[in-house]
């Protein structure tokens, strides 16, 4: 029992590793790195922010990518301590060696790659049915928070747009997200709740074609409360609506990271714990003060290349990057799929400099980054399936 319990020490050591990893680069960096390109917030304030942010996002969303990252990447076996300090290690010391180059490594793909790897090595099958799910994420991000961006910028470059007008449209369509995101402490115990369904329910309204309408009212009410405060702002002062608007999206991405991201880091943990009857909960809070250790410590040298190299935004192209990014990361959230922030920023931040002629997308940059995306899954999984194929003969 006791040589158990070392090795599950030594895993939880690893995952902190791979924790304070991912908050040094991919949640640490993604989310307000938009907000400094526009000059909105400067980069050691963004690190803190990010920090606290996640830390929150980690304790109240974790829970369901903490899952599928555990138990539901490969079939036939039970991870290992062994096993899984071998992943999160290999995990972390290809995120951490992307952090310290400048490159954006993709930790969602970095760490599936490892624990799909030493899984396999352990005699596992492949879990087909999530993989494609997880792949078809990966593959529609690019193109859908891309494309989302691209257009949301077109359209707040329009002049006979108002941006008095589409600003809160965007902002009301923020709400009627935040409205419906799910919260561990709104639940019963072991699950999520959202807002809407939590006020819906203490409204008892009837059900109309299939919906509930308590939902549906305190989605909109929630909505339009969040368009016509930011609209209040933008009558006032554009600059400084535009401004505390982008704030406030970085804030909603940040904390979607955190639920995300723990669970790359603390997932593989999971079933090494289910002998010692450990609520997940506090396993949750420890992965998130790795993210806030990682995000403090090392997060402003990504954030500052994420924010200057990749595109020069303005105000307005980045409030078109950052809602589909926190519109994709908290849908990942609600399916349980790890997904890549990096892969999700990037991919609007590049989405919407195209938007604008000369707005600065560096091809070369794009190039090297989605080389190291692909490069990074394929690589933590052959080195993690040889690493622990070559440790577990020599144990």
């Amino acid at each position: 029992m006791a040589g158990g319990l070392l090795t599950v020490i030594i895993a939880g050591v690893a995952s902190l590793f791979m924790a304070w990893a991912i908050g040094a680069g991919s949640s640490g960096s993604t989310p307000f790195a938009p907000a400094v390109g526009a000059n909105a917030l400067s980069v050691m304030r963004a690190g803190f922010l990010v920090g606290i942010l996640g830390f929150l996002g980690a304790a109240l969303q974790g829970a369901n990518v903490s899952q599928a990252v555990g138990r539901e990447l490969i079939h036939g076996v039970q991870l290992s301590p062994l096993a899984a300090t071998t992943g999160l290690l290999t995990a972390a010391i290809l995120v951490a060696i992307g952090v310290f180059t400048g490159y954006p490594i993709a930790t969602a793909f970095t760490v599936t790659g490892a624990i799909v790897g030493v899984g396999l090595a352990l005699g596992g099958t492949p879990a087909w049915p999530k993989y494609q799910q997880i792949v078809s994420l990966w593959i529609l991000t690019p193109f859908i928070g891309g494309g989302i961006a691209y257009a949301t910028a077109r359209v707040l470059r329009r002049d006979d747009v108002a941006e008095e007008t589409s600003i809160p449209l965007l902002a009301g369509l923020v709400g009627l997200i935040i409205a419906n995101v799910g919260f561990v402490f709104l639940g019963p115990p072991h699950q999520s709740a959202s807002i809407a369904q939590s006020v819906g329910e203490h409204l008892s309204l009837p059900a109309v074609a299939g919906l509930d309408l308590g939902v549906v009212v305190t989605s909109l009410v929630l909505a339009g409360l969040v368009a016509v405060a930011l609209k209040r702002e933008l009558d006032a002062d554009v600059s400084r609506g535009q401004r505390r608007f982008l704030l406030a999206l970085g804030g909603l991405v940040a904390f979607s990271a955190g639920g995300s991201q723990v669970g790359l880091a603390i997932g593989p943990l999971l079933p090494l714990l289910d002998p010692y009857s450990i609520p997940v909960v506090p396993v949750l809070i420890g992965g998130g003060l790795g993210l806030l250790a990682g995000s403090w410590t090392g997060a402003p040298r990504m954030i500052k290349a994420l924010a200057q190299d990749y595109s020069a935004l303005g105000p307005r192209r980045s409030i078109a990057a950052l809602i589909p990014a926190f519109a994709i990361a908290q849908s990942a959230v609600f399916f349980g799929i790890p997904v890549s922030f990096n892969e999700i920023i990037v991919s609007t931040i590049i989405g919407s400099g195209y938007a604008a002629s000369g707005g600065g997308v560096s091809g070369k940059k794009m190039i090297y980054t989605i080389l190291a995306w692909v490069l990074s899954l394929a690589l933590a999984l052959g080195v993690g399936y040889g690493v622990f194929t070559a440790v577990d003969a020599v144990l």
